[in-house]
């Protein structure tokens, strides 16, 4: 599997509060490969965002990908990983690192960042995680 398509997201509930990261590989024709979400406790929205992005790249790397093209719905982390923005906060210093580097691993790579309604899979395993952790 050479390319791969990235969606991910990451959402608090609250700011911060309880927080989850998705991620949904596809094709580029959109078949998709593979999803993955998680809780991540608490945690802002922006943390989780990157946590999105990193287990996105994480199954991109297990699927052996060469190339990915990453779409998430945050503007702010897509700049950042571009190098169009600093990261100024403390706990996403860390985060930031961790993406450049495992970025470092493929071949190839692309972020943008989307409309929500345009990254609705990722979107939406984020919130089942988040609801089934409001049910328990």
């Amino acid at each position: 599997m050479k390319v791969v398509v990235v969606h991910v997201d990451g959402a608090a509930r609250g700011n911060p509060g309880p927080a989850a990261a998705g991620a949904v590989v596809s094709t580029r024709d959109g078949d998709v490969i593979a999803e993955a979400a998680e809780r991540i406790g608490v945690a802002t929205n922006n943390v989780a965002e990157y946590r999105g992005l990193l287990l996105g790249l994480q199954k991109a790397r297990e699927l052996g990908a060469a190339e990915v093209e990453i779409v998430n719905d945050s503007e702010l982390v897509a700049k950042q990983v571009n190098g169009v923005y600093k990261v100024r906060h403390p706990d996403m210093k860390p985060l930031h690192a961790a993406a450049l580097q495992t970025l470092r691993g493929f071949e190839r790579w692309s972020i943008r960042s989307v409309p929500r309604a345009q990254n609705a899979d990722a979107d939406a395993l984020v919130n089942q995680v988040l609801d089934a952790a409001a049910d328990s």
